[in-house]
């Protein structure tokens, strides 16, 4: 696998939802599942690319970022 020339290599974010779901579009929904996120309150760690980015952006009124420390 050819190493990332995107500077994310190895950085992981932890992503936690904050606000629900229901009452917004569908495809903010769906973005919310896509990320690994069940409910409210729910907490995961991703990887950090330019698609996760994207989706975090769709998504930014509903989660809180913060990134990972390794090591």
């Amino acid at each position: 696998m050819p190493a990332r020339t995107d500077g994310t290599a190895g950085r992981r974010l932890r992503v936690r939802q904050v606000r629900s779901g229901i009452g917004h579009p569908a495809t903010h929904r769906r973005t919310l599942r896509a990320l690994g996120l069940k409910h409210h309150q729910d907490v995961v760690t991703v990887g950090d690319s330019p698609s996760v980015r994207g989706m975090l952006a769709q998504v930014r009124h509903l989660v809180e970022v913060t990134p990972v420390e390794e090591g």
